[in-house]
């Protein structure tokens, strides 16, 4: 393993990242103390707590990755272009590409203050029925606010590779989930055969988020139905929103949904008072002016989407690359998540 190589899988170097920091952020008063922050099963995310303020630092995961994944220049660029025309975005500090530093290619952005809700809301956090459909109406109205964008706008029109986005990320992810399945996974070729079969035109072409989730929204503690920043970009691009909402729709487990679904759920989007997933999209397609013949092609993608993200982190842990035993079972989603898009087809086609 090289010097590089092995600063990377190591906990953050504070002295080494602080010494970079200090000649392009001045007046830190470092080093920092830094914690690494709780969820995400992609790249890793760390606190900086300097005197008088905080920061964060993103980096990629130790191990083998995704082509293409894991790009920090490109996620920072996106951020702090999209951060002009849409204030829900972190202000972005200082990007690094030098392996030098901590072994590893990283970006540095400033800390949100407030509330990240994954799997359960946090102890005195109260989420009753009221607050928690505000909170879902708010989740929808800041995902059409996104996807109202113009890229042009943001200065991000060379993003997107032009119209086809739909068709590409049929192809992309059909590729991705045969590269990394592994002998327990389903070969779910039936699904991608039913979804490259039926690719539709891009309704239009906005800035997407790629992962717009509850647990990548940061709520304002006094009123947790307001939203004050999402995070995680490292997806977004321009392409056609309604695939983004068939991504945000896969992750929003209904508290009427099967055992496999729950358990497995990363948001609380069960709660009493939560839209469904019906009332999200009819919410969605009211306030956006987006609209589609059939949703049903949307779903499926999502849920074909999701597992192969799932397989691809359970690859990671089958080879021994990430030791952490929350992936051990993820092929068992992946089964799940193939049978949901099996069912909706056969649902459609009745």
């Amino acid at each position: 393993m090289s010097r590089a190589a092995e600063r990377a899988s190591a906990p953050l170097d504070a002295a080494a990242v602080n010494a970079w920091l200090a000649a392009r952020w001045p007046g830190l008063g470092g080093p920092p103390a830094v914690s690494r922050l709780a969820g995400g099963a992609s790249n890793w995310t760390y606190r900086l707590e300097y005197p008088g303020q905080d920061l964060v630092l993103r980096r990629p995961p130790a191990g083998t990755k995704a082509k293409s994944a894991h790009d920090m220049g490109r996620e920072y660029r996106v951020q702090r272009a999209l951060g002009r025309v849409y204030p829900y975005v972190p202000e972005m500090i200082a990007h690094c590409d030098d392996p030098g530093v901590i072994g590893c290619e990283f970006y540095v952005m400033r800390y949100l203050p407030g509330v990240v809700v994954r799997r359960d809301p946090p102890a005195g956090l109260e989420l009753g029925p009221e607050r928690a459909r505000a909170l879902a109406e708010s989740f929808v109205d800041r995902l059409v606010e996104l996807h109202a964008i113009e890229p042009a706008a943001a200065g991000l029109e060379g993003l997107g590779r032009g119209p086809g986005y739909a068709r590409r990320q049929i192809e992309g992810w059909s590729a991705r989930y045969r590269a990394a399945r592994t002998w327990n996974a389903p070969s779910c070729e039936r699904v991608m055969a039913w979804l490259a079969e039926r690719v539709p035109e891009d309704v239009a072409s906005r800035v997407v988020h790629g992962d717009f989730r509850l647990d990548n929204l940061v709520l304002d503690p006094a009123e947790p139905a307001r939203i004050v920043g999402v995070l995680d970009w490292e997806m977004a691009t321009v392409g056609d929103p309604l695939m983004d909402l068939g991504n945000a729709l896969a992750y929003w487990v209904e508290a009427g949904d099967g055992a496999i679904a729950r358990a497995t759920r990363r948001q609380p989007s069960h709660l009493p008072g939560m839209l469904t997933r019906r009332e999200l999209l009819a919410r969605y397609c009211e306030r956006s002016g987006f609209a589609a013949a059939s949703f049903t092609f949307y779903e499926v993608y999502g849920l074909f989407r999701l597992g192969a993200i799932a397989q691809q982190i359970y690859l990671r842990y089958h080879r021994g690359e990430s030791r952490n035993r929350a992936f051990r079972h993820l092929w068992l989603l992946v089964h799940y998540l193939d049978r949901r898009c099996r069912r909706r087809i056969r649902e459609e086609a009745a």
